[in-house]
């Protein structure tokens, strides 16, 4: 199953994060930029060269660091077609060096427009009658608020391909307690709602590590709820945005682990991508700040959680 392979590889680098690639034009080195440029001229297929090749440049120096990436669709949707074939290498680079890929699309739909959602990132597009992977991630972001609807058909790909998903729950944005934090009659919260159903999705897909193929987002802006639905949600791992630039620290994302300091994968995204930038080096170094910076979050995250995950 998806996310035993994902917790394998936190406990073989002792680190619960997930270096998220969310690449702006301006957190690139002018020198990838302008070399792209030449090549590809200042139009989006130039644009996507250059993102792809500051990808590769993470990759190569986070690859012995985390145990995965987390590529959102949106940055490389912007720039068309080229955009979406970097989004594509990018997510073959970085599973060819190892690392488990997050794919955060934030999909959401049913029936037959789910299933192509699913066919383009967790199964297989049909030509006829051969099938051939598209983006290829491990497992894919979705929204769940249409219900089951849009949820069932994920899972068939999930359990037949071996991949994962997670779904929106309680997100780390400011505004999201307008819908989220609404309460039914008996008290239960909307947030908590879809939590519990993530529960009963992840039944038909149980893992060796008690977590099943549906996870959860649940935002380390709110430590109270992330510890509430840690508690009440025993089968569902967790992907915990929100640490670093958006605000949240080590101390509000221990909630979200278990006992063992499993449970929970930790995203960080701009404070990774700028390190270069954040900490003046070289343009040429900004793959080395990267890893610098992705160091410092693990040793965080670890002491935080008693400087052993998996004992």
């Amino acid at each position: 199953m998806s996310f035993d392979r994902l917790i394998e590889k936190i406990i073989e680098k002792q680190n619960p994060s997930v270096a998220g690639l969310d690449p702006k034009l301006s957190y690139i080195p002018s020198f990838i930029r302008e070399e792209a440029y030449r090549r590809c001229g200042k139009t989006p297929e130039g644009a996507a060269e250059a993102i792809l090749a500051y990808n590769k440049g993470l990759i190569d120096a986070l690859s012995p660091i985390v145990p995965a990436v987390k590529p959102q669709c949106a940055y490389y949707e912007a720039y068309g077609w080229q955009g979406m074939r970097a989004l594509q290498e990018t997510i073959a680079y970085a599973r060819e060096k190892g690392l488990f890929v997050i794919t955060d699309g934030k999909r959401n739909d049913i029936g037959t427009t789910m299933e192509a959602y699913s066919a383009a990132h967790l199964g297989r597009a049909e030509v006829e009658e051969e099938a051939f992977p598209a983006f290829d991630g491990d497992a894919l972001t979705v929204n769940g608020y249409l219900g089951s609807d849009g949820i069932r058909p994920l899972l068939k790909d999930c359990e037949a391909y071996g991949k994962g998903i997670f779904v929106l729950v309680k997100t780390s944005n400011p505004s999201s307690g307008e819908l989220q934090n609404l309460q039914f009659e008996g008290g239960e919260t909307l947030y908590a709602t879809m939590g519990r159903l993530c529960e009963q999705w992840g039944a038909t897909l149980p893992g060796r590590y008690g977590y099943s193929g549906v996870g959860a987002v649940v935002g380390a802006t709110y430590p109270e709820q992330l510890l509430e639905l840690r508690h009440s949600l025993s089968r569902t791992f967790f992907l915990v945005p929100g640490y670093g630039a958006q605000g949240g620290g080590a101390r509000d994302v221990l909630p979200g682990f278990d006992a063992k300091g499993l449970g929970a994968v930790v995203n960080a995204s701009r404070s990774i991508l700028c390190a270069w930038q954040k900490t003046g080096a070289k343009e040429e170094d900004y793959a080395l700040a990267a890893a610098q910076e992705a160091r410092r979050m693990r040793d965080e995250l670890v002491a935080g959680l008693g400087g052993r995950i998996g004992a």
